[in-house]
């Protein structure tokens, strides 16, 4: 099975962690959550389990800090939701792995009585047909806001929307693998693995 939850990437000269965010967590959640990377600048990846992460974190965690951040909300490691926030509200979001975001998504009719059955069926693949052209026509849109929320960041070199769109066309087995290669595209400095434990 593949990991469930939320990786969480922010900005600051302090261990995430310390964030008024967590404050509310007791030891034993806090003991669940560790350090995935770090970047140079004080850029930081929480990783984080299922159930602990609410929406309503990212803008708490974006005053806190007083920087863009993003969190990916990614599911048994196969997709992920990316929403991205800059200091002035501006919000972005993009999935990762869209065929198996688009199967997730396809419309279910009504009537339906068993699901697995549903998979197997022509009209299961044309919704997800469906829903893939729905989320690709997104992409640019998707691609720009992210362009632009990590200028907002402070990246030194703006990368191509281009190349943000084609990176959000791919599919990595895992994606975290792609949420990580995002931010090495969106032009954040190249993480550095935490130091093991003592």
């Amino acid at each position: 099975m593949g990991f469930s939850g939320h990786l969480v990437f922010a900005r600051s000269d302090r261990p995430l962690l310390e964030a008024p965010v967590f404050d509310s967590l007791g030891e034993e959640l806090k003991a669940t959550l560790h350090a995935w990377e770090s970047r140079p600048g004080g850029w930081q990846t929480l990783q984080i389990d299922s159930g602990i992460w609410d929406d309503a974190d990212l803008p708490v965690l974006v005053e806190w800090s007083r920087a863009p951040a993003c969190v990916a909300d990614v599911s048994d490691s196969s997709l992920a939701l990316v929403t991205g926030l800059d200091t002035t509200g501006q919000r972005w979001q993009a999935w990762l792995n869209l065929d198996n975001a688009a199967r997730l998504l396809a419309e279910e009719p009504e009537d339906l009585e068993d699901q697995l059955m549903w998979l197997d069926t022509p009209e299961f693949h044309e919704a997800v047909r469906h829903k893939r052209a729905e989320l690709d026509a997104e992409i640019p849109a998707d691609a720009e806001g992210a362009v632009a929320w990590a200028a907002a960041a402070g990246t030194p070199v703006t990368p191509e929307t281009a190349s943000i769109e084609e990176l959000l066309r791919s599919h990595e087995t895992f994606t975290e693998d792609l949420f990580s290669t995002l931010l090495d595209q969106l032009g954040f400095p190249e993480a550095t693995q935490p130091s093991p434990a003592p």
